[in-house]
């Protein structure tokens, strides 16, 4: 259990993230600050902050948790979304990233309403709020204050309480500077703590003789839990449908969503100062994406061999802790779970804050406000979005085994027609506001309809069908309504995709080590 050198260990993190936050995002003597410095950080922000803030704002408790929950449960094959994301990254500064920097871009919305029009930015806009405030938000503050509740005693309702101020602590004042700067520090403290519980979970296991032979007598144990590819007999299976996980188009439906066209994600690519600073940034992710099994999963497997009789998955990691780590080296650790927390909530915060106040609230405005008034704007409705959160968040989530499967399932409602937008958006210079409100509207009424006639259907397959169905109402109501190039259309032919010789090199080191990896455990 904790002692006082956790405690002090936990106290000199809060204090020391705080002012490092209140340092970085200080203004210059008589320099006033811009909605472009508070939202975008300047657009200063360089590769290492980029890659290192997409991660944290990734890695959250719904990853640290949820997903070593799933790791218990399942085993590495989990490790998927981890691995393929990296890919998922790769394509996003390839292709996506010179279209949005070019545009000069707040926020996703604005780049629809730059493509369409202001019907097309506002639906979205509310979308977002909703899935950002309703969903993410409120899956990482209960999941945060369950880990928490578990290491600490303290009162759930409390723990939600103390992560949303924390947040807003070293968020508030600084914007994304502090959010992207702080989180630098963040991620050094996500990866050591989770591999310290990785590998002292393995030396115990091999009763001290070393992580190597821990890790050997697990995959001897548990073969099982090493799969990559499942059987159609295997109870995840519905989850993590065999090979389909990796070939079909589901998941990269979900990945595209989330890497490339997801606000809390992009901002930070936005925020880079130019095309090139913003790709080095994001391979920098892909990279630390290869490593998060070992962070993230491999906790849930050790759990499930150490401790196998759980009442709900996603208590392994926090077990683990408790069970396993010295004090004080339980205190960095639980120190690098809430720097994993409080991160994501500042990122998403961050993001709401930026879409309501520069697409909805500017709007209605008629762009007649002052640059002041619009950052104490974001300020307020950061602030709101954490309370809505803090209310909901018990009521909504409360009653669900997973947390994390919870997530997938219901973005997989949105995320094909949103990726069906920007892809035609970004690609095809037919499609029309009305036909792309279409897709979206299609896109929703076809998930509800699947997953309340077909609840065994795979999600990742109801997204497949669902995909097809919005680009199939897409292209025909653009047919009918002419099919012919828009006005706003982009010309391709005017942006450059080539990318450097070095991030070309590391594309193919990604691309071989996953291919090892799947060949060596598939």
């Amino acid at each position: 259990m904790f002692n006082t050198l956790d405690w002090i260990i936990v106290g000199f993190y809060c204090v020391g993230i705080v002012s490092l936050a209140t340092y970085v995002s200080r203004a210059k003597s008589g320099e006033d600050r811009s909605a472009e410095d508070y939202f975008l950080a300047g657009r200063t922000l360089p590769w290492w902050a980029i890659g290192a803030s997409l991660i944290a704002a990734n890695i959250s408790a719904e990853q640290i948790i949820g997903m070593s929950g799933q790791g218990f449960v399942v085993g590495m094959a989990i490790a998927v979304w981890e691995l393929t994301a990296a890919i998922a990254l790769i394509i996003m500064a390839k292709y996506f990233l010179p279209l949005f920097l070019e545009k000069k871009i707040y926020t996703m919305p604005q780049f629809l309403e730059q493509r369409f029009d202001k019907r097309v930015s506002l639906v979205l806009s509310f979308f977002w709020l909703i899935v950002y405030i309703f969903i993410n938000l409120t899956s990482v503050l209960w999941l945060g204050s369950l880990a928490i509740n578990a290491l600490t005693g303290l009162d759930l309702f409390y723990g939600l309480v103390l992560l949303a101020i924390f947040s807003l602590a070293y968020s508030l004042s600084g914007g994304l500077k502090a959010v992207a700067m702080t989180d630098a520090v963040q991620v050094v403290l996500l990866i050591f703590g989770g591999l310290a519980v990785s590998f002292i979970a393995l030396n115990i296991i091999s009763e001290s003789n070393g992580v190597i032979e821990g890790m050997r007598v697990v995959m001897n144990e548990m073969p099982e839990k090493f799969d990559m590819v499942l059987s159609p007999d295997n109870p995840s299976y519905k989850d993590l449908p065999g090979v389909w996980i990796l070939l079909g188009l589901g998941v990269w439906i979900g990945h595209f969503f989330y890497w490339g066209f997801n606000q809390y994600i992009t901002q930070r690519a936005l925020a880079a100062k130019d095309i090139k600073e913003a790709q080095k940034g994001v391979m920098f992710a892909a990279y630390l994406k290869l490593l998060m099994p070992i962070v993230i999963v491999l906790p849930g497997i050790c759990a499930a061999f150490l401790f196998p009789v759980l009442e709900k998955s996603d208590q392994a990691y926090p077990k683990m802790m408790l069970s396993l780590l010295p004090n004080g080296l339980l205190g960095l650790t639980f120190a690098a779970l809430i720097a994993a927390i409080v991160s994501s909530l500042a990122s998403m915060s961050n993001s709401i804050s930026t879409i309501f106040t520069m697409d909805i609230y500017k709007y209605f405005k008629n762009d007649n406000v002052s640059q002041s008034n619009l950052i104490q704007v974001g300020r307020m409705t950061a602030i709101v979005s954490l309370l809505i959160a803090t209310l909901v968040a018990q009521p909504l989530l409360g009653s669900f085994e997973s947390i994390f499967q919870y997530i997938q399932n219901f973005t997989g409602y949105f995320s094909p027609g949103i990726v069906v937008i920007f892809l035609v958006a970004l690609f095809w210079k037919k499609a029309t506001s009305i036909s792309v409100l279409i897709a979206a509207l299609i896109s929703l009424i076809a998930s509800i309809v699947l997953s309340i006639n077909f609840p065994e259907l795979p999600f990742i397959h109801r997204m497949t069908i669902v995909f097809v169905l919005s680009a199939l109402g897409c292209i025909v109501t653009t047919h009918l309504q002419g099919y012919q190039d828009q006005v706003k259309a982009i010309d391709l032919s005017t942006v450059n995709f080539s990318t450097s010789k070095a991030f070309n090199l590391n594309t193919i080191i990604i691309v071989y080590a996953l291919v090892c990896i799947y060949v060596a455990f598939a």
